[in-house]
């Protein structure tokens, strides 16, 4: 239920700040998970304690969730600030 309410928040802010839905949300979440995922299995040597792998896997999963979130808004939402409301919308499905 927290993702939920933190995913509704997300949609929230983005609305309210830029007019703008972005569905692009659940896709960020996503590779943050599979950030986490990737740390966990590639990175951490096997055996690591747990107390330790999540704090990593937290980190991990957000850093990559933020780079993707910072890289879709410099390339793909920047250009289309002045653009008429349709293009957003468009590249935000």
């Amino acid at each position: 239920g927290s993702m939920y309410g933190l995913i509704a928040i997300g949609y929230t802010m983005v609305y309210g700040i830029v007019q703008l839905i972005n569905f692009a949300h659940g896709e960020i979440f996503m590779t943050g998970a599979f950030g986490a995922f990737t740390v966990y299995f590639y990175i951490l040597p096997d055996g690591t304690a747990m107390t330790v792998a999540i704090p990593l896997m937290l980190i991990g999963g957000g850093l990559v969730a933020v780079l993707i979130a910072v890289g879709a808004e410099r390339f793909a939402y920047r250009p289309l600030r002045g653009a008429p409301r349709l293009a957003p919308l468009i590249t935000a499905i």
